[in-house]
């Protein structure tokens, strides 16, 4: 056969490269949130999860997608669901990196942050396999609520082994937990669940209950164990169910189907029904709701570092492939557009980071007012923000690529991959209304305008526009009094502290392009619409992958 063509001007893919060491961003957030974090865990994760190995790994995850077997073949119920083996070599790296419950037990002295940190790495290689270590980091302190649960439960948690077998928690080295919230009738308004619970005695590990009832939304049902809402004579409670009783039993759970998503698809979200799932009470009976908001604090934290995650791998592969592709005489990263696309891009992208990681922060110091009331305002409004930018991001930077960012294939199919995963954590753990309601909560929590006023302190005198949006601040929020107008509260929080963040931890191109565009008008209704003025050349060199 004779050749009809030479295939070049193909760029080569993002592969055996160092997530860490070459996301300046992430390492410069990392010195102003915890400068005195070792870094070295970090650099090794970095160096695995860039490798071509991880990245086959993540793809066949998500080709070879859950299976559910509700019966064995002898006609016994099972409710077992099957994983790709490469599903379980990513989560054997996420446990062993610590990314799960080890902050509650860990040693630095930072361990949100450090955890925080690897979670965005690995976010880049794979998100879908992070819902049952994000589940398992957010219950592990909700579960004190049961001292003779957590003793046993506690530290297995927090072991860096994981263990796939449906099997009693006394045989395996380490667990995994996830939670059960959502009903179909309810939604985000878990106060309309009709999951019932009904008394049955008591055992050591405390107050034993009886649950009937669904859920709608059951991601990753092979976790060793959930927590889950039921409602009681006293109200809605908080219970701990697991998967096999203390006997070596099957509890009662049945898993209906596995959900066929838009993205996420290397994780198995269900639904399930319980026909007298036995389960013990953790913490108060009644007492359901302030458990759930506590646990969704955490889970809404990974929102946000998720997306920034996803932000940065597809500004990585956009980078990589306009600086191989040429077009009309030089590569595309040296065409004008390009380029104000690329950095715009790029400022978006250091931002999320910024923001997520100082989030993160927060929660390294809970006996600290301040930060206590930066926990409770910045997490519905990083992740309000940080998710909605998401999805018209990803777009964005799929058509850096042109036809082949849109094709599953490939090094470059890692982008139709991020595409489909990026709505995700916005709609999970509260859409955007909710998150916006909660900034509304919050804000009645503690005095918001002088915690806000001490956070954007720094950035004072350093851009007129900034300064401009910090004054006005306090009077909007004093004013607060309709729902109508918190999401526009929401964005513009969410940018004054990205911005004050900026000017301590980014160049000073990267600070005054991001206020110029995002809070001086200077900016049209798209990526890529930056003044002329911008350094463009500074900001897409700071973010380079390679």
């Amino acid at each position: 056969m004779e050749m009809t063509h030479e295939v070049f001007n193909q760029p080569a893919p993002l592969v055996d490269y160092n997530l860490f060491d070459t996301n300046r961003p992430l390492r410069d957030a990392l010195k102003f949130n915890a400068p005195a974090l070792q870094l070295a865990q970090l650099q090794e994760l970095g160096t695995t999860l860039g490798s071509a190995g991880m990245q086959m790994h993540a793809r066949l995850a998500n080709i070879h997608t859950p299976e559910l077997h509700t019966h064995d073949r002898f006609g016994r119920r099972i409710d077992e669901v099957e994983f790709h083996p490469s599903y379980h070599a990513l989560m054997t790296a996420a446990v062993g990196a610590g990314l799960h419950g080890t902050p509650w037990t860990g040693t630095s002295a930072s361990p949100h942050v450090l955890r925080a940190a690897g979670f965005m790495l690995f976010t880049e290689l794979e998100p879908s396999i992070l819902c049952p270590i994000s589940m398992s980091y957010a219950v592990t302190p909700a579960l004190r609520g049961n001292a003779a649960v957590y003793a046993g439960w506690g530290p297995k948690l927090g072991s860096l082994w994981y263990d796939p077998a449906l099997k009693s928690f006394k045989d395996k080295p380490g667990v995994t937990m996830g939670m059960g919230m959502t009903e179909k009738q309810g939604g985000s308004d878990v106060r309309a669940n009709t999951t019932r619970a009904v008394r049955d005695g008591s055992d050591a590990w405390g107050e034993r209950y009886a649950i009937t009832g669904h859920k709608w939304f059951f991601s990753a049902p092979m976790c060793d164990a959930f927590l889950v809402l039921a409602q009681t004579p006293a109200g809605l409670s908080c219970f701990f169910l697991p998967r096999v009783l203390p006997d070596g039993a099957r509890n009662a759970i049945r898993i209906q189907r596995l959900k066929d998503k838009l993205g996420n698809k290397a994780n198995a979200s269900s639904e399930v029904e319980f026909d007298g799932a036995t389960a013990w009470l953790v913490g108060e009976e009644g007492r359901g709701i302030p458990q759930i908001l506590e646990m969704g604090t955490m889970t809404r934290l990974d929102c946000a570092l998720g997306t920034s995650g996803l932000m940065r791998q597809a500004l990585s592969i956009a980078l990589n492939h306009t600086s191989q592709r040429s077009a009309f005489g030089k590569p595309l990263i040296e065409q004008p557009l390009m380029k104000n696309v690329l950095a715009d891009l790029a400022l978006e992208s250091e931002a999320s980071t910024a923001l997520a990681i100082r989030l993160a922060r927060a929660f390294d110091h809970p006996d600290d007012e301040h930060e206590r009331l930066m926990a409770r305002l910045l997490t519905p409004v990083a992740k309000f923000w940080i998710c909605k930018r998401g999805s018209h991001f990803a777009q964005e930077a799929m058509e850096c690529l042109g036809g082949n960012g849109y094709v599953e294939e490939g090094g470059e199919g890692i982008m139709a991959r991020i595409y489909r995963e990026m709505p995700l954590n916005s709609i999970w753990e509260g859409a955007g209304n909710i998150m916006a309601l909660d900034l509304l909560r919050g804000l009645r929590k503690g005095d918001a305008v002088a915690g806000l006023a001490k956070e954007l302190a720094p950035a004072r005198g350093q851009h007129a526009a900034l300064d401009r949006l910090a004054d006005a601040l306090p009077a909007r929020i004093e004013a607060m009094a309709s729902e109508v107008e918190a999401r526009r509260l929401a964005q513009d929080v969410a940018l004054a502290v990205q911005a004050a963040l900026l000017v301590q931890t980014a160049p000073a191109a990267v600070f005054s392009a991001f206020c110029d565009s995002r809070l001086g008008g200077d900016w049209g209704q798209t990526f890529g619409t930056l003044g002329a003025g911008t350094d463009f050349d500074s900001i897409i060199q700071r973010a380079q992958p390679r």
